[in-house]
């Protein structure tokens, strides 16, 4: 059975993605910092992230990696926060690139990830950001992500196929992800515009997110960069219209800039995660054929909210 290793995959993301390939028929093996016990075939091996260990062993021969390691970034960005933010990301992906270039029988592809938010804050008309024309730009968020993505391309493993997946705003009904809370707000009538309510929001279905990874797996000729957002980005306004409507809530609380300012500082959040507008979508996978099973966010509410 093809092997999978996913090194920080104990969170929404990366259980929902070994539960898709177990599902699948794949041997799938989990790095998590804490010791955990297997959920039926998904194994976890400890490590930390930064050094070599024993979970060296589990790449060796695996046949695919995808990394998701990397401290959330739901959280004040203050010195010590964003040292970490960095530090998880920058030495996880040197130290998957050390396991990977000593492994005897390598990886035939390493999935690394990166996030949407590297691009410029982009709204109204302007184009969406994609793979060959998105602009880059310069802020503690695009940096992270540059620096992550540059030491990704430094790894001394040449003879592996590398993509750098720059994922939007993964959403789905599973507990632990931002609907969940999103939801909450709506049923209560606080699901409101938050800020201007015109910045856009790139998103992908969570069952869309595994199988754009499972496809890019199996297309060996596929490298480089690779957007996973939805081929529709919508403004926040749309977006919390619509999942009032298929909460059946009429009406939300709108959320100014300044309140939520102030509610970022209690809940020790950044407004970034809400405020900037992130205007993305793939044209690389356009380009290759693959088909969205919710390219519309009314499509993907409907399942999330059913």
């Amino acid at each position: 059975m093809p092997q999978l290793i996913i090194p920080g995959g104990s969170g929404f993301l990366g259980l929902e993605l070994a539960r898709h390939f177990d599902a699948k028929g794949w041997d799938v093996c989990v790095l998590s910092r804490q010791k955990k016990a297997a959920i039926g075939r998904i194994q976890f091996e400890q490590w930390d992230g930064k050094t070599l260990g024993d979970w060296t062993k589990v790449i060796d021969g695996a046949d695919a990696v995808v990394n998701m390691a990397g401290r959330t970034v739901n959280c004040r960005y203050n010195a010590l926060n964003r040292k970490q933010i960095l530090d998880s990301r920058i030495n996880s992906t040197r130290i998957l690139g050390e396991a990977i270039a000593q492994a005897q029988t390598k990886p035939k592809v390493w999935i690394n990830s990166s996030s949407a938010t590297i691009y410029e804050d982009t709204r109204g008309q302007a184009p969406a950001n994609d793979e060959y024309n998105g602009t880059i730009g310069t802020d503690f968020s695009m940096n992270i992500c540059k620096a992550w993505e540059k030491e990704f391309r430094a790894a001394p493993v040449d003879s592996v196929r590398r993509i750098a997946l720059r994922t939007a705003i993964v959403i789905g009904k599973e507990p632990g992800g931002a609907m969940e809370y999103l939801i909450n707000l709506s049923k209560f009538w606080l699901g409101g515009t938050q800020g201007g309510g015109n910045q856009f929001i790139s998103w992908v279905h969570l069952y869309d997110f595994s199988r754009v990874v499972e496809f890019l797996i199996e297309q060996a000729h596929i490298d480089g960069v690779i957007n996973c957002a939805a081929p529709n980005p919508v403004t926040n306004k749309s977006f919390m219209k619509e999942l009032r409507q298929q909460l059946g809530r009429s009406w939300g609380l709108p959320i100014p800039k300044t309140l939520l300012e102030i509610g970022a500082v209690f809940l020790q959040t950044q407004t970034e995660l809400v405020l900037k507008s992130r205007k993305v979508v793939s044209k690389r996978l356009e380009d290759e054929g693959f088909q969205f099973e919710y390219p519309t966010i009314q499509a993907a509410f409907k399942e999330i909210c059913s």
